[in-house]
């Protein structure tokens, strides 16, 4: 949608939630990140204004899954009431009338996600702040994963650890540079061979890495956010996911893509053990999990690698996280054992 089409849009969506006929829309833009179906506006009522982030699906797609912006209203409202740092929804629905499809809107928070790339302000933090900030991430995870299901009807069935395992079959014939990839029968044959018993389950936030996490400047965590992949299943998943992106052995280069950066924020030892300890029982099977997230990633990598190089989805930073394929597949067998 242009920006022009959903500020015209905005003007009479906004006049009916304020009740105010003399309600001004200004500062409509994109919000980066979620290739453009995302926004940011500010509303201006009897003299007051107040700065929204609005959420709308992408265009010419069933409104299903990921693209199912209501399932993220269910995780968001399920939240209220609890610890964990989240938006709070506003307004939402399936209401046609206002933007041709189902939409949620939240207030837009001052703060940015935790960057940690050179020079960036996450960097610059000392090693005590970024600890703090992780404790608090890894508190608010334990809360999502303390998610009472009977809230949450719209997120679906669980979701099988060994379907999450062959899942991704599916993507292999589209891979780039299969000779990467020498690891990944062995390694799926290993987590398959191995999956948990027994492992808690829950909601899951699908991905939970510090690009999802928003802070303060000052380091107070202020919100969980991107619940796109929102599901239930081994919650033991996120954990996995946010230690296997803080894990130097994973990768081909500290601050190469999206795996450590040079800073001090901790690494995924440290990190299991802050969920463990929020979570108030030892983690049976982690390395587990860990390693389906190092071999999920690397399928994504080769994926996106080859959806840049066709002009399907151009982003050179795929050409960099490529080299960490065969890195992140050799950790996994060695978490497999």
């Amino acid at each position: 949608m242009e920006l022009a089409e959903l500020e015209t849009r905005l003007v009479p969506f906004a006049r009916a939630k304020y009740a105010d006929a003399a309600a001004e829309i200004s500062a409509v833009h994109k919000m980066p990140g979620h290739a453009g179906f995302a926004y940011g506006f500010t509303v201006r009522s009897r003299a007051r204004s107040e700065a929204w982030f609005l959420r709308l699906p992408p265009p010419g797609v069933q409104w299903q899954g990921t693209a199912d912006v209501l399932r993220q209203v269910e995780i968001l409202n399920a939240l209220d009431g609890s610890a964990v740092p989240h938006c709070s929804v506003r307004w939402s629905g399936d209401d046609l009338t206002w933007f041709g499809r189902p939409y949620f809107v939240v207030p837009k928070l001052s703060g940015d996600v935790l960057r940690l790339g050179p020079g960036e302000w996450g960097a610059k933090l000392p090693p005590e702040r970024l600890r703090d900030m992780a404790q608090q991430a890894m508190r608010a995870l334990a809360g999502v994963h303390r998610v009472d299901l009977r809230s949450t009807p719209r997120l679906g069935a669980p979701i099988a650890a060994a379907d999450d395992v062959v899942r991704w079959d599916r993507f292999l014939p589209k891979l780039a540079e299969p000779g990467r990839f020498a690891l990944q029968p062995r390694v799926r044959d290993r987590l398959l061979a191995t999956v948990p018993a027994d492992a808690p389950a829950g909601v899951f936030h699908g991905d939970f890495q510090v690009g999802n996490l928003f802070y303060s400047l000052e380091g107070r965590l202020l919100a969980v956010i991107d619940w796109e992949l929102v599901g239930v299943g081994a919650t033991l998943n996120d954990v996995g996911w946010i230690a296997t992106f803080n894990d130097p052995a994973a990768w081909a280069g500290r601050g190469r893509g999206p795996g450590p950066s040079e800073s001090a924020f901790p690494g995924a030892e440290e990190l299991v053990a802050m969920y463990a300890e929020a979570w108030g029982a030892q983690l049976r099977g982690i390395g587990w999990y860990r390693a389906l997230a190092a071999y999920k990633f690397a399928i994504i990598s080769g994926l996106n690698l080859g959806l840049h190089r066709r002009g399907k989805r151009p982003d050179p930073l795929w050409e960099v996280v490529a080299e960490s394929i065969e890195p992140l597949l050799a950790r996994a067998a060695q978490l497999l054992g």
